[in-house]
């Protein structure tokens, strides 16, 4: 409910000039709310860091690969012994 109410907030508060326009910054804010706004509710970390993590700890439940497509990957190897 938080992003429909931030979205919400860019949608009051911005004049779009076309439907490309409008297309554009939605695209940019779901990138900018996934990627670098930190959430409480996942302890202080961004949507993507906390997907991430999720994955390496239940890898069985993901089909690919989490990809953090505004930068590049770092994994941290975990090594088995």
């Amino acid at each position: 409910e938080r992003f429909n109410g931030r979205i919400e907030e860019v949608l009051q508060t911005h004049h779009f000039d076309s439907p490309a326009d409008l297309d554009t910054t939605l695209h940019r804010y779901v990138e900018l709310y996934n990627h670098h706004i930190p959430q409480k509710a996942l302890g202080h970390l961004t949507p993507i860091q906390a997907l991430k993590n999720w994955q390496l700890s239940h890898p069985h439940l993901f089909r690919k690969k989490v990809y953090d497509l505004t930068g590049l990957d770092r994994y941290i190897l975990i090594s088995r012994m």
